[in-house]
C-alpha cells in the first residue's frame, strides 16, 4: 500500500486578475460576492449542505433554503 494520491483528490489552482493587497474596497466586495456563491454552487452540487457560523451558532444552509442550527 502506497500514498498515492488520485487526480480526483488534488486541487486546482487559478490566478486571479488582481492581487487583493491593491484591490480597493468595492473590488474586494464584488470577489467576496463572487467567492461566496461559488463556493455555495459548489457544495450544493455534491450534495453538501453549506456551514457557517450565525449569530454564535454553527448552522447549515441547504439547497432548498432551509437553514438547520448544527
Amino acid at each position: 500500500m502506497g500514498t498515492e494520491i488520485k487526480d480526483e483528490y488534488l486541487f486546482k489552482r487559478g490566478r486571479m486578475k488582481k492581487n487583493p493587497i491593491t484591490m480597493t474596497r468595492e473590488e474586494k466586495a464584488k470577489w467576496n460576492d463572487q467567492v461566496e456563491d461559488q463556493i455555495r454552487t459548489y457544495l450544493f452540487s455534491l450534495g453538501q449542505p453549506l456551514v457557517y457560523c450565525k449569530d454564535g451558532k454553527m448552522v447549515a444552509e441547504y439547497p432548498n433554503g432551509t437553514i438547520k442550527n448544527v
